[in-house]
């Protein structure tokens, strides 16, 4: 039987710094027998709204496992070509949004769910970037992280690009979150944000808009700091068309507020994916 973790080069793996891609990593290390081969490649892509607890993950997994992750951000260059890829490390890494506030200053608008150009510019070509002008490859194998009770996402993931084709070895190896849960439970390490029901609510971009409300108020309710940053930016831009990211809700600023009640009207319905994953 073929095991769906024994990948092919050249390949990229997306590395999303969450318990669910951890899972996939693991797997895919201990099918080629404890070392990946020089062309496939460990990528995590830092927007600098990741928790702090996710960058620690991440540099723990590096160390404990022995496996080299490139930390990759987003710049922009004073020439052409304006959008640009550097890699940073764990120490260097942003960590107060600077990746995604330039992205946001560049292109004088905010995201939404119709428009969401900060996963395409974040992480997307940050990652092509890397793969094609960086190690000079043509094609690859882009790797993810989505399990098969994600019959939905695996789906939408499912196409083939110019230059890479997008693999899913949980799905064919028909691992679910009840196996992600299992696996961490044994583990000496873990990623220090809750874990509910196999979900992490403070992963990807802390205060993400793509989060659900009940979501969204619940790490308000613990972390109200975090809305900092996003009020900053639907303030910065409040004359423009994208004065907040998501026009069927409240803004972060009324966010803070609503979250300060007792009252809990609102549920995880609105809840969007994006590329970002666990």
């Amino acid at each position: 039987m073929i095991n769906p973790y024994k990948i092919e080069g050249p390949a990229l793996i997306s590395f999303s710094g969450g318990r669910t891609s951890g899972f996939m990593l693991h797997n895919i290390i201990q099918a080629h027998g404890g070392k990946l081969p020089d062309d496939i490649h460990v990528v995590f892509a830092n927007t600098g709204k990741e928790a702090p607890e996710t960058l620690d993950f991440v540099n723990d997994i590096a160390k404990k496992w022995d496996i080299n992750i490139h930390w990759l951000e987003l710049y922009f260059g004073d020439e052409r070509p304006i959008y640009r890829t550097k890699e940073v490390t764990y120490e260097t890494a942003s960590r107060n949004g600077e990746p995604f506030e330039a992205l946001l200053d560049h292109r004088k608008y905010l995201p939404n769910p119709v428009t969401r150009f900060c996963t395409s510019e974040l992480k997307i070509k940050v990652m092509y970037r890397f793969m094609r002008k960086i190690k000079g490859y043509k094609e690859w194998f882009n790797v993810i992280g989505l399990r098969h009770d994600e019959p939905r996402r695996v789906a939408s993931a499912m196409k083939q690009y110019e230059a890479w084709t997008n693999i899913t070895p949980m799905n064919d190896a028909k691992h679910t979150v009840k196996d992600v849960s299992e696996f961490w439970k044994k583990q000496n390490f873990d990623l220090n944000l809750t874990n509910a029901n196999g979900k992490t609510p403070a992963g990807n971009c802390d205060l993400c808009f793509l989060k659900g409300m009940d979501t969204t108020l619940s790490i308000l309710r613990e972390r109200p700091e975090m809305a900092d940053w996003w009020i900053k930016q639907e303030q910065k831009f409040g004359e423009h068309q994208g004065a907040t990211f998501r026009k069927d809700r409240p803004g972060y600023i009324k966010l803070v507020d609503i979250s300060k009640s007792q009252q809990e009207l609102f549920n995880d319905d609105d809840q969007m994916t994006c590329f970002c994953h666990d």
